[in-house]
């Protein structure tokens, strides 16, 4: 059984594909951020980002919006 259930990550991210991207986005995003300042991660990007869409912070358009207010 994987956790968290691919059940619940679809709750807030509609569809597989989509989730994959927004995952991928995201664990760009904090792998930068860790070096930057220089902050070993306690768990993988990919990891910290699952949890975040599974804890509901993170969705579809979050990842988007970050994005575009960055200049990307």
């Amino acid at each position: 059984m994987l956790y968290p259930a691919m059940d619940k990550l679809t709750s807030y991210v509609p569809n597989r594909y989509m989730l994959v991207n927004v995952v991928a986005r995201r664990a760009r995003q904090i792998a930068e951020a860790a070096e930057e300042i220089g902050e070993p991660l306690d768990d993988k990007p990919v990891t910290l980002a699952i949890h975040e869409v599974a804890e509901g912070r993170l969705d579809a358009g979050s990842v988007v919006l970050a994005e575009e207010e960055d200049g990307e």
